[in-house]
């Protein structure tokens, strides 16, 4: 708490929940518990703030994670009051209604976010009131780790080594055993008059079959990884039939647990795995902060090319196979595996992930802007930070990027990965009888083969909206001519 705090202990304490839907290792909420004052927890929805607005799967985790969130809180003797309306205002109104004279909140980092909190941190203590906020979704400070000419990282290497080499990150926060709650509780808003789930039945379905939004969620997942799935972390992530990711993109993406918390549990627990598996998954944990590193230093990194040299570059690719991209039609199936398994769970597997955006920029020459607003929309774990700066790293006009001239050839990268075809199986049935000589390539399948499967090119599974080579040598055309 700040030094000047008001001994008045009678008067509550706001907490502003935001991106941070958990009580355990949330300072905020840890601080207001410690200061013995009422807490009174509320989650404000700004969607005119500047920050951006949630995409439609992700607005789906946000209805349920809060709801699990108020149900954590009433367990603990409060609850959650919700709020829609611009943030300064909204606060201003809370404070007036429940007589509150401390805000605490914990840190965002996206631009828009951190320029609306500082502003109302200095509106607060203008008006004689205390406000605090507290680190909790990053394991750095963006603003504090600088290079030695005092610049920001362009090079994960780099950045890995310096947030390696300073303070070991510290211990996480415990949940509070009760909260105090105040006499003057505001009224809350209806969650469900917030609207949040989607009117699309076929996508909610597969969602609620893969994840279970909110803190047990998450650490469920995170517990069921180190005991289990850690092992070969480090090769078989690449594999998207087995897969052994650990799932939690989504939860960190909603805090509803923190990187804090997932070293700790790392170092602690007797997981399964050896050195490299475990190394990887920091590595993993590390590339999340080197794109908020990104990020905070470039406001704009979901328009603006972190490389202006591709500012030039003319994408010259046909509407259709944008279309064709986004249904998982586009005849390759690895590809269209991937964008099936995108629209069907909310996620994709990372190795599809990279297989899948390549195919857009390079094969198909659309501006990889399309496709990061794409996920945006459809990702669970869509996230204003890695979303943006790992499309511009496949498209190789972000910060360390894959070179331009790496093409990924989507049959070879399917039979590598993906060598008897499960994955592919599994998201589009057509294919389920196609023999594996032939489920990466099945325009190259001998009739009887085909026949014999059951599938009809252009009617049952389509044939290549483009042929790789010509569409291989068209990019690397477009790229030198840039």
């Amino acid at each position: 708490m700040a030094k000047d705090e008001p001994k008045d202990r009678s008067k509550p304490v706001l907490v502003l929940f935001r991106n941070d839907l958990r009580v355990a290792d949330n300072r905020a909420l840890a601080a207001a518990v410690q200061s013995g004052k009422p807490v009174t927890a509320v989650f404000i929805r700004d969607e005119k703030d500047g920050s951006r607005p949630a995409g439609g799967a992700a607005r789906w985790w946000l209805h349920h994670s809060l709801q699990r969130l108020s149900e954590k809180l009433a367990g603990l003797g409060s609850g959650l009051c919700l709020r829609r309306g611009p943030m300064h205002e909204t606060v201003a109104s809370l404070l007036k209604e429940t007589g509150a004279d401390t805000v605490l909140w914990n840190r965002r980092y996206d631009p828009p976010s951190a320029a609306a909190d500082a502003g109302l941190k200095k509106s607060l203590r203008e008006h004689g009131l205390t406000a605090e906020s507290f680190d909790g979704c990053l394991l750095h400070e963006p603003s504090r780790l600088k290079t030695g000419a005092g610049g920001f990282y362009k090079v994960y290497t780099p950045f890995w080594k310096a947030l390696c080499s300073g303070p070991e990150p510290r211990d996480p926060v415990d949940a509070p055993d009760k909260l105090v709650c105040s006499d003057r509780t505001p009224k809350s808003e209806k969650l469900d008059d917030w609207n949040l789930l989607p009117k699309r039945p076929d996508w909610a379905g597969g969602f609620r079959e893969r994840w279970n939004p909110g803190e047990d969620g998450a650490w469920s997942r995170l517990n069921a990884f180190l005991e289990t799935e850690l092992e070969d972390y480090a090769e078989g992530r690449d594999r998207p039939f087995a897969d052994v990711t650990s799932g939690l993109s989504p939860h960190l993406a909603h805090g509803e647990i923190t990187p804090f918390q997932i070293l700790a549990a790392l170092k602690r627990k007797k997981a399964t795995g050896g050195h490299d598996d475990r190394e990887k998954f920091r590595k993993e944990l590390g590339w999340r902060e080197f794109c908020y590193h990104l990020l905070f230093h470039n406001p704009d990194l979901r328009n603006k090319n972190f490389n202006s040299a591709f500012d030039g570059f003319s994408w010259s690719g046909d509407p259709k196979n944008l279309h064709a991209w986004q249904r998982g039609q586009t005849g390759y199936p690895i590809v269209d595996a991937g964008m099936r398994e995108l629209w069907t769970t909310g996620v994709m597997h990372n190795r599809v992930r990279m297989i899948a955006a390549s195919f857009l920029i390079k094969h198909c020459l659309i501006d990889w802007r399309e496709g990061e607003k794409w996920f945006w929309d459809t990702l669970v774990d869509a996230d204003p930070a890695s979303n943006p700066a790992n499309w511009q790293w496949v498209a190789g006009s972000g910060a360390d990027a894959s070179p331009y001239f790496r093409i990924f050839n989507p049959i070879l990268q399917g039979e590598k990965f993906d060598p008897d075809g499960t994955y592919v199986r599994h998201f589009i049935p057509a294919l389920e009888k196609m023999p594996a000589k032939y489920i990466h390539r099945p325009w190259e399948a001998p009739k009887d083969i085909l026949a014999q499967a059951g599938v009809k090119l252009g009617s049952d599974y389509p044939v290549p909206v483009i042929d790789h080579k010509e569409a291989r040598e068209r990019a690397l055309r477009a790229y030198k001519s840039m």
